[in-house]
Formats: C-alpha cells, structure tokens, sequence
C-alpha cells in the first residue's frame, strides 16, 4: 500500500470534493432537525390532538388518550427510520447514490407538507403519517450519507469526512432546539411551520446534488463504467493521475466478481462478513444504548430536576457542546484513530453517568449539587461526539468491500434505528422506576461496550477498504472472499507463498481468471 503513502496530490482536498461532501451532508442535517423538533412544541400539540378531537367528536380526549397519541406521533418516527435504513441496500444497488439522495427527497417534501398543513386540515392523522414518511426519509439519509462520503473521499481523509455526517445531525438537532423557542417557531401559530422547515433543506439538497459525481467505486465497480469513473476521480481529486485509485477499485471489482451476491443472511452465515457485521452491529448499539437520546429526549426535565430556574436554555447549551466536540472529533480522527477516540468516549461517558446519578439522587439535600449535574450532562454529551456519536455511522462504510457494503449498512442503520426505538420508548418508564439511578443501567452498557471496542474493533485509520477486508480474513483463516464456488475454492487450497513484508495474506486467484 506504499503508493497510498506517497502520493500527496492525491490527498488534498480539491473545492469539488468539498462541495460533493457539503451536498451530502445536508441529509444528515435533516436527520438531526428531525430527531430534535418534535420535542419542543409539545404542549402545542397535545392542545392541537384535544381541539381536533372537541371539533370531530364533540368531548376532548381523555389526557390518557392525548398522552397515547402524542408518544405514537414521536414513537412512529422511529418506525419509519428502521424501513428506511433497511431499504438502503435495494435502493443504492438499484439507483445508485446519487440518484437515491434525489428520489429521498421526494419523502422530505411529502412528509414536511403533511405535517405542515396538518392545522388547516384540522388533522391530527397528518401529523402522525408524515412523521412516519420523514423517518422513512431519515432512515435513508443514515445509510446514503454515510455511504457516498465514504466512497468519494481519498484514504487518508476518510475518517474526517465521515465525522461531518455527525457534525450534520447536530447542527440539525441545535438548529431545532433554537427554533422551537417560544418567540421563534415553538408559538402555538408557527410550530406546524417549525415541523414543516425540513422542506427548504431537502430543496436546496435537489437543487446542488445533479452538480455532483456519482461515487467512482459505483460506477466502476458496479456499472462498469471505467472511463466516467476516472473522469469523477479527476475531477474529486483535482489531478489527472487517479491511477492507483482506478487500479485499487479493480482489483476490488475483480475480487468482487467472484463472489455470489452478497444478502443480508450472507453476511450473518459467511465467516468472513460475521466479525464485521456483528462487530458494525455492536457500534450501533453502543451508540444508542449509550443513553444518550435518554439526555436528549428528556435534558429539559434533568436540568428542572437539577433546579435549573431556565432549564430550556441549558438544553440548548448542551446542544452547542454537542456541536464544538463534533468538530473536534472531525480533528482528531486521523490523528488519533477510529478505534481509541471510541474508547475515550464511551469510558467518559461511563464516568459522567456516574457522576449524575450521585448528583441527581443527591440534589434535593445538597442544593449546589445541580451545577455538578449539568456539569455531568455536558461532558456526557462532549464524550460522545468524542466517539460514540461519529465513528459507528461511517466505521461500517469501511469495515466492508463494495459488495457487501450495502446490505450491511442496510443492517447497521436497522440496528441503530431499533435501539433509538426502545431507548425512547422504555426510557420514561425505567425513570419512573429507578429514578436518577436510571443512569447506572446505561453505565454497565457503557463499560461492556469498552470491553467489547478493546478486544474485538480493529483500527481502519489510513487502511484501504480492501486492505481492511483482507485483515478480517486473516483473522479466520480463510480467503477474504470465500463465497466463491466451491469447486473454485477446491483448486487452490494451496496457496502460494506470501512475501514477509505483506501485511495481510494475499488474495489466491483461480488459474483460469489469473
């Protein structure tokens, strides 16, 4: 891999690069208003569930009954974002990326104007289905955003790029919480507009994505198309030599060719996708399990509990430390590893949790100890765009060669989705149970998952995706693409012999494709 290495030009980052990734992005933005919006106008509709049902039916609904329909309309989001991530597989094998990011956005339309003309309709059903439309949406952003930063950018800036998709969610959920004030949209006449602002983003998005390139991997890997994948080099990497690039997708491609079509039960049956997958699976899981949508979902209500006289403001201001250690994750991820910044955030994390449940359990006999809470929920929060928040979502782009990488991204984003699902829905009652000794729970899954990050996830920092699949193939002892016939397998069951300075096992090829 020394060409990697020593070719710099190939390295930097030309304008179009930036503007591809920029594009891109945009959907992980929409991800992150999304997740965030709902939660302020919630009095608001609740009021609104009430008045449709006085109008229709002539009595309100029971506060039981506007509780149940309020935690469908959040719960429903969820729901559609484990389809959307599950149909991320189909859609890019069929569409390619670019184009996927284009028909995505006709879901953002259709959804954000059902939620926003849900007032005029008197229609609280609106709400609830174009919440379900925007997290099928969603669901698509997680898998597509990820996926096409990760093939367009070079090696050695792949981490830092893949950071951006988080940077993305959380200037959306900030950008949520500051619009859902009061005296902005968060009023009882905007907050169907608040609901709706997802429809400038997803336009804009149409707007900039027929300027971008297709990703390079996709169109030669895939489609076949050689010279408009270096003309999409040449232009993302501002240099006419893509040689190595044109050379790594193919010996990619060749290897890929080989392989049976690669579905989601293959991933979980094959030997050499089990490791990855299971290891993609674990990183989404520790993502959400983290407890961090419990800080989120219900940060308003911890700084109350705190003793926070404007506990509104304080949730925003966690929103904006969620921000700054974003940025400083995008920094520090090839500098310091994909590997080791997980490991510092979910050990900081172990701790704060900690930290707030002796707080918070501690509060209401020794009043100054609301400032080590709230002290507590931002370094819960900076640990996690330390690692938990970023890595996970562009760590499976790189654990996988093209071929499987679709249908285990399909899976990773289902993962994620359906923890975020029963976070948010068994979190209000754990609370109700537990009380702030809540947190210890997410403690325990915290420290499991620094064991599990410690021994099992290998370091993908500065590796290509193939040098990576390979190093996974190592470990089982089997050739990195062994779902190749068998009577193909049978001829080669000696391989030759490998030079001492290879880092992995080299790949043996049958006579007959050599």
């Amino acid at each position: 891999m020394q060409h990697l290495d020593d070719d710099k030009p190939k390295k930097k980052v030309t304008p179009y690069l930036l503007y591809c990734v920029s594009t891109a992005v945009i959907g992980s933005l929409q991800f992150g208003y999304n997740t965030g919006v709902i939660n302020a106008p919630e009095q608001k509709l609740r009021t609104f569930f009430t008045n449709v049902s006085q109008d229709r039916y002539g009595e309100p609904f029971s506060s039981g009954t506007v509780t149940l329909v309020w935690s469908f309309a959040v719960a429903i989001f969820s729901v559609g974002g484990m389809i959307g991530s599950f149909s991320v597989g189909a859609m890019v094998n069929k569409f390619g990326r670019r184009k996927s990011m284009l028909i995505n956005n006709v879901l953002a339309l259709l959804g954000g104007g059902l939620m926003g003309l849900s007032t005029l309709s008197q229609s609280y059903e609106m709400v609830i289905i174009g919440r379900l439309i925007i997290g099928v949406f969603c669901g698509l952003c997680t898998g597509l955003t990820p996926m096409y930063v990760g093939e367009i950018s070079p090696t050695a800036v792949r981490g830092a790029f893949g950071t951006l998709h988080q940077l993305g969610v959380v200037i959306g959920i900030l950008v949520a919480q500051i619009f859902g004030l009061e005296f902005l949209l968060g009023s009882d006449a905007l907050w169907p507009l608040l609901l709706a602002l997802t429809i400038i983003p997803a336009v804009l998005q149409t707007i900039m994505l027929p300027f971008c390139t297709e990703s390079p991997r996709y169109l030669l890997i895939v489609l076949n198309q050689e010279e408009e994948a270096r003309k999409a080099l040449v232009r993302l990497r501002g240099t006419e030599d893509v040689e190595d690039d044109i050379q790594e997708m193919k010996e990619e491609g060749m290897k890929m060719s080989m392989e049976k079509k690669v579905t989601i039960l293959e991933l979980f049956r094959s030997p050499n996708y089990r490791q990855p997958i299971i290891i993609a699976i674990i990183l989404q899981l520790s993502q959400q399990l983290s407890g961090i949508n419990a800080v989120f979902y219900y940060s308003t209500g911890i700084f109350s509990n705190a003793g926070v006289t404007q506990p509104i403001y304080a949730t925003i201001g966690a929103g904006a430390v969620n921000t700054v250690f974003t940025v400083v994750s995008l920094f520090l991820v090839e500098r310091a590893g994909r590997r080791t910044l997980h490991l510092i955030g979910l050990g900081g994390m172990a701790i704060c949790a900690l930290i707030m449940t002796i707080s918070l359990s501690l509060v209401k006999t020794t009043p100054s100890l609301s400032y080590l809470a709230i002290v507590a929920v931002f370094g819960f929060v900076a640990s996690f765009e330390m690692g938990p928040g970023p890595i996970p979502w562009f760590i499976v782009a790189e654990l996988f060669s093209q071929g499987p990488r679709p249908a285990a991204m399909a899976v990773a984003g289902c993962s994620n989705w359906t923890a975020n699902f029963l976070v948010g829905l068994g979190f209000p009652k754990l609370e109700e149970i537990c009380g702030p000794y809540v947190f210890l729970i997410f403690m325990v899954l915290l420290i499991l998952f620094f064991i599990f990050t410690y021994l099992r996830v290998p370091e993908t920092k500065g590796r290509t995706f193939d040098d990576i699949a390979q190093g996974f193939a190592a470990s089982t002892g089997k050739p990195p693409h062994s779902s190749v016939p068998e009577a193909i397998v049978v001829e080669n069951k000696e391989p030759p012999p490998m030079s001492p300075t290879e880092k992995f096992p080299m790949v043996s090829l049958p006579s007959e494709t050599k």
